[in-house]
């Protein structure tokens, strides 16, 4: 069930610190809850907002001048369509960056709001680098053969390095006609073109009898859409011996 104001997640969080042993109040220099532990006076400011937005990352970081322990809240909405505010594994982890808090409460129609504290304050980060990933975006950033791609440009084709190595196939049975795998490799040099014209990926390659492999008119087009990609290495092929 959606909340239709901010401030109807007050009331579930004053609740959960005050069963936690808090005196809260509300409002206090601007900050939308604080709580203050009865016996051991820890401190701890909550802002809050229906959805994760930058103006509530701010106003956190604002606060973490005021005090160490802060706490970003939102509602956490049972609705999967498609909000950022649902990556809640990807928000958490920022906030632990930021030594934040961060919690959601999940309103119901016919039980109480429930309180998820997602990370405490000062929580540390929990991923690090895989090194796994970073060997594949090394490797795509090694085996591309230049830079074909405009940084932040949506609905293209990103030049890959799959794409490159497709294209060579491409261009080598455009050069030379029909051609066992083999033959493929030994023009392009790169050992996996027989999986490459086998996966036909991207639809440019056609199997005209046994071991031998063609070229299809989306093969052509291709070619001719990314010559550039192709330009250095083709004369290159075209000069050896």
């Amino acid at each position: 069930m959606a909340v239709s104001r901010e401030e109807e997640l007050y009331h579930p969080i004053k609740t959960h610190y005050e069963k936690l042993g808090y005196v809260v109040k509300s409002e206090v220099l601007h900050c939308d809850l604080v709580a203050v532990h009865s016996e051991t006076s820890e401190t701890v400011i909550v802002e809050m907002k229906k959805t994760f937005n930058l103006a509530l990352l701010l106003q956190g970081i604002e606060r973490l001048r005021l005090n160490g322990d802060v706490v970003l809240a939102v509602e956490r909405n049972r609705k999967k369509s498609g909000a950022h505010n649902q990556r809640f594994g990807d928000l958490t982890e920022l906030c632990r960056l930021l030594g934040l808090g961060f919690m959601t409460v999940t309103f119901y129609k016919t039980k109480p709001p429930v309180i998820e504290l997602l990370c405490e304050p000062g929580d540390p980060p929990r991923r690090g680098v895989r090194r796994r990933k970073q060997e594949r975006l090394l490797m795509e950033f090694r085996e591309r053969s230049g830079d074909y791609n405009v940084g932040g440009v949506t609905g293209r084709k990103l030049v890959t390095a799959y794409r490159e190595k497709a294209l060579r196939c491409a261009y080598a049975l455009s050069l030379s006609g029909p051609l066992a795998p083999r033959e493929v490799a030994a023009i392009t040099g790169y050992g996996r073109s027989g999986q490459t014209l086998r996966d036909n990926y991207y639809g440019w390659f056609e199997r005209i009898g046994r071991g031998k492999y063609a070229l299809r008119p989306a093969g052509e087009a291709a070619l001719a859409e990314y010559g550039e990609v192709l330009a250095e290495w083709a004369a290159s092929i075209s000069s050896a011996p």
